[in-house]
């Protein structure tokens, strides 16, 4: 399994090469760049903007050497203009875009948030995600576990997490399969590249 929580395995991903590392990985793992018509390198994490897209890892080092090595101009074969804090501006749009995501699921009854509730759909095997807020008690994080088969995610802050269930902070959330979960471990994955929170699992049983 590769960071983020993506199965290396896929061979339903399609894949580009990252220009900041020269290798090739499924688009999962990467940004979507397009080059506006006033010159502007601009990120396109929905993947819908018209326009030849330049891939760059999710990831803030291989973000930030694209942008002082030059290197979307070289990808752009033209002069093209990259934000200094463009590693900055995409790690802000993926948390909204995941905050705003998870709150969607919660409204359709696919979430929950707090210890015990999660712990239950755990229990039940109706959880297939566990969010776990990165600034939360390690030794109450790690009194739950990756749901099987599932994916844990620690990228949200606690109030970034609480942001999505309507509260001022949330440190447990559980989303069970179906509707925008997928989704929701897109952006979780590309958001734990960018901030590397990956490692920092408290949970049992991280897959």
């Amino acid at each position: 399994m590769s960071r983020g929580g993506h199965d290396k395995d896929r061979d339903d991903d399609p894949e580009r090469r990252c220009i900041a590392t020269g290798e090739v990985q499924p688009k999962r793992g990467l940004i979507r760049f397009v080059i506006g018509p006033d010159g502007q390198v601009v990120p396109d994490l929905a993947e819908k903007l018209p326009g030849r897209g330049i891939w760059v890892a999710a990831d803030k080092a291989a973000l930030n050497k694209a942008v002082t090595k030059g290197l979307f101009s070289r990808a752009a074969k033209a002069p093209v203009q990259a934000a200094p804090d463009l590693a900055d501006l995409v790690e802000a749009g993926i948390a909204r875009r995941l905050v705003e995501l998870v709150s969607l699921t919660r409204k359709s009854g696919r979430a929950v948030a707090g210890f015990e509730k999660v712990k239950g759909w755990l229990a039940e095997g109706r959880a297939k995600v566990l969010l776990q807020a990165s600034d939360g008690s390690d030794r109450g994080k790690g009194k739950l576990w990756t749901p099987t088969g599932g994916r844990w995610f620690g990228c949200l802050t606690a109030s970034e997490l609480g942001l999505s269930f309507g509260r001022s902070h949330v440190i447990h959330g559980a989303l069970a399969k179906g509707g925008l979960t997928d989704k929701v471990i897109l952006e979780a994955g590309r958001l734990t590249g960018l901030r590397g929170h990956d490692d920092g699992n408290t949970a049992v049983g991280k897959e």
